[in-house]
């Protein structure tokens, strides 16, 4: 078969065709500052520097995708909260932004370009699109409306609002539809082909899978349709279980899924409906030997890769800090080596 460009790989594979060896996405955000040789923080208040990192990277490892995500606070300082970075892992979020439940009402959408943050993703996704000529699939991320009050709110303020307040409930998911679906289109006009649309807490291993169709399954119904590109769902390492059918119903393309699930049984039961993103353990990888890097490659890639619509990946979207360079550069080669279509029965360690 014809080497295809990353591009064309991918969107063979959303297509639920075998194309020419299984896609790999290595989710790299941090990393970026450790190939410059500069600080986290630095490193995330350059759009420059992280385009930059993730042309390197992607030359270094080879996988299929270029990220343009920062870190999931960007939003969170978008409303006017504050982001706490550390020099060893992901910036988070300081202290909630919303600091009463009951001013939501006085709330408005922030506005894009009045936001520097977003306003620094953005010009990462640029300089992606103009270095990368088409040929790399460029993905945007956003929050989703049902789980970025995580972050607005702090857990415990927003669960009392889901079961006590369900009125200011509905409000704060309307002001944060309206502000995803503006966040994603922009991040879709500024060069992203597709946007990963993180919704940890919609995983029934946080929010009971009955109340999925209500809650968060009903944000996804209102958001994504407005998204003007493809979009994956991702429960960032929580478990889909059994959402399946909910999750494919509101119109995304793939679903990252965890590490604690079975690919084989996941590929069965989705039959074409949905691509699958994952499930390497992100987790353990910072332990992993290079050995035992090619046996879980080769195990996901044995279950999860026959028919296409697999694309290997991490399980929770970003690869943590602590995960070496020999680790990252076994998993691209285990795929070379074993990922070419047809999968050949052997690429099983198990078989």
């Amino acid at each position: 078969m014809i080497e295809m460009t990353p591009l064309e790989r991918v969107l063979c594979t959303l297509g639920h065709r075998e194309p020419d060896r299984v896609p790999f996405f290595l989710l790299l955000t941090m990393h970026g500052a450790r190939e410059l040789g500069v600080g986290i923080r630095e490193y995330y208040h350059s759009p420059e520097l992280v385009v930059e990192a993730q042309l390197r990277l992607r030359k270094r490892y080879g996988h299929d995708c270029l990220y343009g995500f920062l870190y999931a606070a960007v939003e969170s300082e978008a409303w006017g909260g504050e982001t706490a970075f550390r020099e060893d892992g992901p910036p988070n979020a300081a202290a909630p932004c919303i600091t009463a439940i009951a001013s939501i009402p006085g709330l408005a959408p922030p506005r894009i370009e009045g936001a520097p943050g977003l306003m620094r993703v953005l010009a990462v996704l640029a300089g992606l699109k103009a270095r990368s000529q088409g040929s790399v699939p460029i993905i945007g991320t956003v929050m989703s409306p049902f789980s970025l009050p995580v972050l607005q709110l702090g857990f415990e303020n927003y669960l009392e609002l889901i079961y006590l307040h369900r009125e200011l409930f509905w409000e704060l998911m309307r002001l944060n539809t309206e502000f995803c679906v503006a966040w994603a289109n922009a991040q879709l006009a500024a060069g992203a082909n597709a946007i990963c649309y993180f919704d940890p807490l919609s995983s029934p291993e946080i929010t009971p899978a009955s109340d999925y169709l209500q809650l968060g399954g009903a944000v996804a119904r209102a958001t994504l349709p407005r998204i003007k590109g493809p979009t994956a769902t991702h429960l960032a390492s929580g478990r889909v279980g059994t959402l399946l059918d909910q999750v494919a119903g509101t119109g995304t393309a793939a679903i990252g899924v965890s590490a604690r699930e079975d690919l084989a049984e996941l590929k069965a039961a989705l039959a074409g409906r949905l691509a699958i993103l994952g499930n390497l353990n992100g987790l353990e990888m910072g332990g992993w030997s290079p050995r035992e890097a090619e046996l879980q490659v080769r195990r996901a890639i044995a279950a999860g890769a026959p028919g296409g619509g697999f694309i290997l990946a991490d399980n929770h979207g970003e690869i943590p800090w602590q995960v070496p360079e020999t680790v990252l550069e076994a998993i691209s080669e285990t795929v070379r080596r074993y990922g070419s279509y047809p999968i050949a029965k052997e690429v099983s360690p198990d078989a």
